[in-house]
């Protein structure tokens, strides 16, 4: 018997029994919509994180003071005060992998404007930083070299902080602001970039020179950190290296001496982030393959009920010169239909619920092709393995005892 007429055989059988053909393709349904919808949600974070971390920066590499210890306890990162200006100067002088070098002192406090206030913090950087994390200045400009060596009191205002201090729209380029009690003529506005994926709005900020936050602020002459860039992608862990050797020879650490600060890169947070991710997914598709694997019960279950449903039939067939190959494909040739067909309507079910779901709670979902096909095998798969069994059983029944029974 060919595999067209034993095709027909199978989609006839199963015609006959609607309703049981469909809810044994519930399972299948249920699993493969759910495999597409959770491999989605898992790829789609994994990407707006990627995009999220590259859109701070291009190439950064931050580097903050180590962790003190006092009395045999470790404290917080930043307890040092071990990074100072004179760092990131020979970090700019001496790291030829090193595009951009930015120190950092910030603090946060009431700013307030005319009879205006609103809660934020103020970092202090050098003109460098608006290079390392992609900001630039909408209207106005940027504070100047000069500006840092007289420590002059000009700031540049982020998106929320205009819009909290001046919210009838007016420009506040040219006006004076106080922070803490300290007066700031704002010379620019930054371009706006919006709340990223953790929570943080962007445009809540004020950038100033950094030694105006120091001396007028902090009194104090370390930097919190330093913010720095690499020439491109590839060197990266050049530059990493190079920092590392600079900052060790600035702070006469011997060799048997453990780092007094911490350098991260931008591209290990992505790979930290990206590791997170790749481990969720995993968890949430393996929850949702349960679904399959239920579907697949379901789909052996039904089988073994249809040949004991068809054993005379089978009898007859076994009768008239039926071989036990042509037995054994048709039945497991119904398994994988059910199961394909199931596979199918799963993978339009997890379309439709991806969108829905991304619409609707603005979730980041992507779906590839990838996870698509591998539904798809692993339905084939499915149909095989949990149709094999019962497939087998009909082909190897006796003709007599099938033909008596009833």
């Amino acid at each position: 018997m060919n595999g067209i007429n034993l095709t027909k055989i199978a989609l006839m059988a199963m015609a006959r029994n609607k309703m049981r053909t469909f809810l044994t393709m519930l399972g299948i349904i249920i699993g493969v919509a759910s495999v597409i919808t959770m491999l989605g949600i898992g790829q789609g974070s994994k990407k707006s994180i990627q995009s999220e971390l590259s859109s701070m920066g291009t190439n950064m590499i931050f580097i903050r003071p180590y962790s003190d210890m006092q009395g045999g306890v470790r404290m917080d990162f930043g307890s040092m005060q071990s990074l100072k200006v004179s760092d990131a100067k020979l970090i700019e002088k001496n790291c030829s992998s090193v595009a951009a070098v930015s120190p950092l002192v910030s603090t946060s406090g009431q700013v307030v404007a005319g009879g205006k206030n609103w809660p934020t913090s103020i970092q202090g950087v050098s003109p460098a930083f608006t290079k390392i994390r992609n900001i630039t200045v909408k209207d106005g400009v940027m504070f100047s070299n000069a500006d840092i060596m007289t420590a002059a009191k000009v700031c540049l205002l982020g998106k929320t902080v205009v819009t909290n201090l001046f919210p009838d729209g007016s420009s506040p380029i040219g006006k004076s602001i106080r922070f803490k009690g300290i007066p700031f003529v704002v010379i620019g506005v930054l371009d706006e970039k919006g709340q990223n994926n953790f929570g943080q709005d962007q445009d809540d900020i004020i950038l100033a020179p950094y030694t105006t936050i120091q001396k007028r602020l902090l009194a104090i002459t370390h930097v919190q950190s330093i913010y720095a860039s690499s020439i491109d992608e590839n060197s990266s862990a050049k530059a990493i290296s190079e920092i590392s050797d600079v900052l060790r020879a600035s702070h006469k650490l011997k060799s048997a001496d453990e780092d007094d600060f911490e350098i991260r890169s931008q591209a290990e947070m992505i790979k930290t982030f990206s590791s997170v991710t790749d481990m969720l997914t995993a968890l949430l598709a393996s929850i949702a393959a349960i679904s399959l694997l239920v579907g697949g019960i379901g789909i052996m279950n039904i089988m073994f009920v249809s040949v004991t449903e068809r054993t005379r039939e089978i009898g007859l067939r076994m009768a008239i010169g039926g071989r036990e190959i042509d037995i054994m494909f048709q039945f497991l040739l119904e398994a994988i239909i059910i199961s394909l067909v199931g596979g199918i309507i799963g993978i339009v079910f997890g379309l439709v619920a991806s969108l829905a779901i991304s619409s609707i709670l603005s979730w980041p979902i992507q779906i590839t092709t990838v996870s698509i096909v591998l539904s798809f095998l692993v339905c084939f798969v499915t149909g095989m393995f949990f149709g094999w069994y019962p497939a087998r059983k009909a082909a190897y029944l006796d003709p007599i005892e099938a033909l008596r029974y009833e």
